[in-house]
Formats: structure tokens, sequence, C-alpha cells
């Protein structure tokens, strides 16, 4: 039986990621979780992810990759390596490689819907918009669209730090362009954050891995 082609629009949608290797990624998550269980949080958060956006509205979907891709990664997104350097010059990079809208997202927020998107990828969605950003609770950012993908737009804006999400805003306004906002959304980076997200979106992987993992530390 054939598998129905995923739905079009005008917009590419990147995920910006790392490889799942213990020790590599998720490492605040350790302690609780050691490196190896806080990686597979890590693949189904990636898993959950690259899964909504399949569902979504997209020109083509790549995930901008640190590292090799792995069973994680499901047929119809696209591999693109990511550039060097700190994660602004490496998300300017994945921005500067596209055409046209480009919407952005990370692999820490694997209870992503598609309605949380959906005000971006309706057919008016770029009408009179020149920019998404859809905040963070930790004050950064869990989403960045561009009606025109300009690396200047993000470049040189610090991250990680509980300033980032407004500094990013502000860069974009301060540049004249009109932004429209996403819902706020919680990344994983704690093991606090692991089990409020997994408790929000009950019946993906990422929830289904953090169930077994914290059953199996009771026993």
């Amino acid at each position: 039986m054939s598998v129905p082609a995923p739905p079009t629009g005008p917009t590419t949608l990147l995920v910006i990621a790392k490889e799942p290797v213990p020790g590599r990624v998720k490492t605040r998550l350790t302690p609780p979780f050691s490196p190896v269980e806080a990686a597979r949080l890590a693949a189904a958060a990636l898993h959950d992810t690259l899964r909504t956006v399949l569902t979504l509205p997209a020109l083509r979907r790549f995930v901008v990759l640190d590292g090799r891709p792995g069973p994680w990664l499901p047929a119809g997104i696209h591999v693109r390596p990511q550039g060097t350097g700190t994660l602004d010059e490496r998300i300017a990079a994945a921005f500067a490689a596209c055409t046209g809208p480009a919407l952005l997202v990370g692999m820490d927020t694997p209870q992503l819907t598609a309605a949380a998107l959906a005000p971006a990828l309706t057919p008016g969605g770029w009408d009179g918009c020149d920019a998404w950003f859809g905040p963070a609770e930790d004050g950064g950012f869990w989403a960045l669209g561009l009606a025109h993908p300009d690396p200047r737009l993000v470049r040189g804006v610090p991250m990680s730090l509980p300033s980032t999400g407004e500094r990013q805003r502000a860069r974009l306004t301060e540049a004249g362009l009109t932004v429209r906002d996403l819902p706020s959304m919680r990344d994983v980076d704690t093991a606090e954050d692991a089990a409020h997200v997994a408790a929000a979106a009950p019946h993906g992987r990422f929830a289904a891995t953090h169930t077994r993992l914290t059953r199996s530390a009771v026993r």
C-alpha cells in the first residue's frame, strides 16, 4: 500500500539537531539520568519532532545535523550538515542555505504539534509577515521563521542565555521586520522539564521512553 505524500506548502522546514550520542546530548539530564539514558531521551525527542514535521505543509524538510543520521530519521526528511562555530552561526548558516520562506525548530520540544505551527504554515501565513517567533519558557526560542532568510538576522545573537529570546526578537524588530508570535513552549533541558513535557504529550515516543526509564530507576 502506498504511503500518502506529505502536504506541500511554500515554506522550507528545518530541524536543527545533534546526533543522539551519549555524553554529547542532553547533558543537563545527567543526573538523574545516565548519559546513555539521556541520549535515548534525545533520540525519542528527535523522533517525535521529525514525525510531526512530516505532517506539516512544506516545500522541503531538512534535519540540519551535527553528526550522522540514524534509525530515528524517517523517509521524507533530508539531511543537511550543520555549519561550524557557535550556535548563532550554525543557525545563520542553516537559513543562508534556503531560498524563500524558512522555518526552523529545535529537537528539544517533542510536544510540538501541527496546531502550534499552523499560524505560520497556513496559505496566508506569510502575508504581511516577515518573521515568526516562538518563545521558549526558559527565555530562549523554540522556533524562528524568516520570509527572506538573511543570516545577519541571527548571527551575533548570544545563545543559551535567559535573554536570548528577547535579544533575537529585538534583532528582528530593529531590522524593521513585522514579527508574529507562536505559542510559548517548554524546552527539555532538565529532568524537571522532561517530566513536564512527557506529561504534556503522553502518547509520543518521548513520553514512553521517559516512563520506561523512570520506572526502571524506581525498581
